[in-house]
C-alpha cells in the first residue's frame, strides 16, 4: 500500500519564518537561514524502528514549499507518523509568533557546545505545551527539538548536517517517540497478532520507536507545482 503522509523530520528545519523583533536573537538568526528555501524537492531512505510494528527500509520523495505545503510520498509498504506531528515543525512554531522564548543555558551534546532555548505558546488554543531547541549559535542550526503537545504525546527530534547545510537542510534526522502516544493505522500488521488486545496494549505502553531518514539529494528553489500537494 501507499500512503501519503507528513513527517516532522523532513521539514524540521525548512520554513519561512518571519520572527517579530521581540523574540531572541539566535531564534532570529535561524529564521533567517530557513527563509533561504523557498521550495525543495529531495530524495531519501526512511526507517523505521518500532518493536510491535513490521516495516522496511523505503525511498521517499518529499515535496515542500513555502509557507508550509509538504508532502511526503514513500514507495510501497506503510508509512508511520504519530498523529499530531506533522503540525509541530520548527517553521510552523516560529510563524506563530504566539510565544515566548526563554533561555535555558548551555548544554554539550555530541561534543557540540549548542543553546538551549524553550519556547512557551502565549495562545491557550495552539496544541502545543513547550518545545525546547537545542541551536549551534555558530551555524545557527537547530541540533534536537524536543516539544510536548495537549493529545498526542512528545517527541524528540535530532538532526545531522552535510552538504546542504548553508540552507539548514539536514542529512539525517531521528524522530522518536512513545508508543504509547501513537494511534496505529488502519492496515499495519502486529507482530503478536490482532486477537490478543491485552497484548497489544502490553506491547505499546512504555515503548520508544523512531523514525530515521537520511537525504541523498535536494532540488532547492527550483520550483514546485501546487499539483504536488
Amino acid at each position: 500500500m501507499k500512503k501519503f503522509i507528513y513527517i516532522v523530520c523532513s521539514i524540521l528545519l525548512l520554513a519561512s519564518t518571519n520572527v517579530d523583533a521581540q523574540t531572541d536573537p539566535l531564534i532570529e538568526k535561524v529564521a533567517q537561514k530557513l527563509a533561504l528555501v523557498n521550495d525543495y524537492v529531495a530524495e531519501g531512505s526512511m526507517k523505521t524502528d518500532v518493536s510491535f510494528i513490521k516495516a522496511s527500509l523505503g525511498k521517499v520523495k518529499v515535496y515542500f514549499k513555502k509557507p508550509n505545503l509538504l508532502k511526503v510520498k514513500k514507495d510501497g509498504g506503510i508509512s508511520l507518523l504519530p498523529r499530531g506531528g506533522v503540525s509541530l515543525t520548527i517553521n510552523t512554531l516560529l510563524n506563530t509568533k504566539q510565544y515566548t522564548t526563554i533561555p535555558a543555558g548551555i548544554q554539550v551534546i555530541n561534543g557540540k557546545s549548542l543553546t538551549v532555548i524553550k519556547l512557551i505558546p502565549t495562545d491557550d488554543n495552539l496544541d502545543w505545551v513547550i518545545s525546547t531547541l537545542w541551536i549551534d549559535p555558530v551555524e545557527a542550526l537547530v541540533y534536537k527539538t524536543a516539544t510536548t503537545t495537549k493529545e498526542n504525546g512528545s517527541y524528540e527530534i535530532t538532526m545531522q548536517y552535510g552538504a546542504y547545510a548553508k540552507y539548514g537542510l539536514a542529512s539525517k534526522i531521528i524522530f522518536s517517540f512513545n508508543t504509547k502516544d501513537y494511534k496505529l493505522p488502519n492496515g499495519i500488521t502486529l507482530e503478536f497478532g490482532d486477537e490478543d488486545p491485552a497484548a497489544k496494549q502490553k506491547a505499546i505502553k512504555n515503548k520508544k520507536g523512531t523514525i530515521e531518514i537520511t537525504y541523498n539529494n535536494y532540488i532547492i528553489n527550483k520550483g514546485v507545482p501546487n499539483s504536488n500537494f
